[in-house]
């Protein structure tokens, strides 16, 4: 992946190449610090036109990596696995859990940060995902504004758009004797209150609400 003739041991005048941990230093200190190429060209000597050739082959490298798996509708192998899973943790009929995340920019252009400036203050980017159980993540919408709220967000992406267009997941499962159709999502309070979301109880004053409320919100 990061082979080319910069890193071929010597060059042509007895020059020594890059090597990979070089490139790869670069790669992250972008993603991860969100460095411009100018700043990595200080801590890791390389030319500007190299190191965001590096970022590009990383971030190509990662989805051959992972695309397979993650940020993929469910198979229906994955569907039933997702439903037994959460059949035994009491949330019969369940397929994964739904919420947004800000990260912060902190490098946000001058001419943009009012609309990506969010209630506390923050440059920032939303990202909206649902996961699973074990944090499989298989639906990812990112890049809207941060000053926007997950209820705008939702508008937006396409998690829905297939059970819009009449191709939701065949789910049926039972709840005191009663059968539903329609698998669902754990969400937090600012989601509407749709079948396909399941929030949590505000004020929860039973036992029996205090139990649900827990395992909702854990």
């Amino acid at each position: 992946m990061w082979t080319d003739v910069e890193s071929l041991g010597h060059d042509a005048v007895g020059a020594l190449g890059l090597i990979p941990e070089q490139k790869l230093t670069a790669a992250l200190q972008i993603l991860a610090y969100g460095a411009s190429a100018k700043q990595v060209n200080e801590i890791a000597r390389m030319r500007k036109s190299t190191i965001l050739e590096c970022l590009v082959r990383f971030c190509d490298a990662v989805e051959n990596l992972y695309m397979r798996e993650y940020f993929c509708k469910p198979t229906p192998r994955d569907l039933q696995r997702l439903l037994q899973k959460d059949e035994t943790r009491g949330f019969p009929g369940l397929i994964g859990s739904i919420d947004c995340m800000h990260w912060q920019w902190k490098n946000c252009p001058t001419t943009w940060q009012g609309e990506y400036g969010n209630r506390k203050g923050q440059k920032s980017i939303i990202l909206e995902a649902v996961a699973s159980f074990n944090c499989w993540a298989w639906h990812a919408f990112f890049g809207v504004a941060g000053s926007q709220n997950d209820f705008n967000v939702l508008g937006q992406s396409s998690v829905f758009d297939e059970v819009l267009q009449g191709h939701s997941p065949q789910v049926t499962y039972k709840i005191n004797n009663s059968v539903y159709s329609g698998a669902y999502y754990l969400a937090d309070g600012i989601y509407p209150r749709w079948t396909t979301f399941v929030k949590t109880i505000p004020n929860p004053q039973s036992e029996k609400e205090k139990s649900f409320a827990s395992f909702q919100e854990g």
